[in-house]
């Protein structure tokens, strides 16, 4: 993965502020809903939410920053086994490094070490794998309704990983056997793969519930009416209520997120926000200039002290 701070566009002295206003602007032009069939913003919207999601965690910031992790949030690995080198040129076994004078020495020492945990075997040692830990930074919607992902790994072989409908941010999924080889024939580790979700530019999750603010024409607001309204799959008509104002709530049953145990669908809960128009009506003003309401209110009432 490229280096998050160029992918957003930020130098890496970047505040918390300007990179939340980088990523933001990004993702307003690369999300994949405004280019419907357009695999390369896809791909763009995908890697903006990764190199957003490692930099606004400090921690995870810090650790990039000082080089314990790579860009996709993943160890660096900081050691090497002997058994991968023995036999390539230019390096050194393991056993001599550790100042042991054959493989054969170390195995002995190993076999003592970790009784119990390996064996030995016809003369040789066995051992379980290590396992072997990653990120995968997930879409929201993926996330929702579920997806096949895939990871390649440090030498290039490729993992495959089903991420669950309804998955959280920061589920860890475990993949027997996927993790490191077995020494002397004992069986491989597993893979631990922890799950990051991305934020979506106006889909939030709240348990299996899905939040949404909708914006509406003052003229909808008044007169109501039927709009169109996206969710998690797709697209919705909804009737917006007459005299309906900023902040009236509108539930749509069972558009929400699937509950893994109980398989019963959360709500969408939809927001209504007046957007008064942004160009001029001379007609507007007028009437508004003439209109005397038939119930005067005050909205700010609650407010004096």
């Amino acid at each position: 993965m490229k280096d998050p701070y160029e992918t957003l566009g930020v130098t890496r002295t970047a505040t918390e502020k300007e990179i939340k206003s980088a990523f933001k602007k990004l993702a307003r032009k690369f999300h994949p809903d405004l280019h419907p069939g357009d695999k390369e913003a896809e791909t763009r919207f995908k890697a903006i939410s990764a190199a957003n999601d490692l930099l606004k965690d400090k921690e995870k910031r810090r650790r990039f920053d000082v080089g314990e992790i790579d860009a996709s949030g993943a160890e660096r690995p900081q050691e090497r086994f002997y058994r991968d080198f023995a036999d390539g040129p230019g390096y050194t076994t393991h056993a001599a490094q550790d100042g042991f004078d054959s493989n054969e020495d170390l195995e002995d020492f190993l076999a003592s070490a970790f009784a119990g945990r390996g064996q030995r075997s016809e003369g040789a040692f066995r051992a379980r794998g290590q396992d072997v830990s990653y990120v995968l930074p997930v879409a929201f919607l993926d996330a929702a309704s579920g997806a096949m992902r895939t990871i390649t790994l440090p030498d290039g072989k490729t993992l495959e990983v089903t991420v669950p409908e309804g998955a959280e941010d920061r589920q860890m999924l475990r993949l027997k056997g996927q993790g490191m080889p077995g020494y002397g024939g004992g069986p491989p580790g597993d893979a631990y793969v922890e799950l990051h979700i991305q934020p979506h530019p106006f889909f939030h999750r709240k348990d299996d519930n899905i939040h949404v603010q909708v914006p509406v024409t003052l003229r909808e607001a008044v007169l109501g009416g039927k709009i169109e309204v996206p969710t998690i799959t797709q697209p919705v008509t909804v009737t917006v209520p007459k005299g309906s104002n900023s902040g009236t709530m509108l539930r749509l049953r069972e558009r929400g997120i699937r509950n893994r145990k109980s398989g019963q669908r959360g709500h969408q809960l939809i927001e209504l926000k007046v957007i008064l128009p942004t160009a001029e009506e001379p007609e507007l003003v007028r009437f508004l200039e003439q209109w005397r309401p038939i119930n005067p209110q005050d909205p700010r009432k609650e407010m004096e002290p």
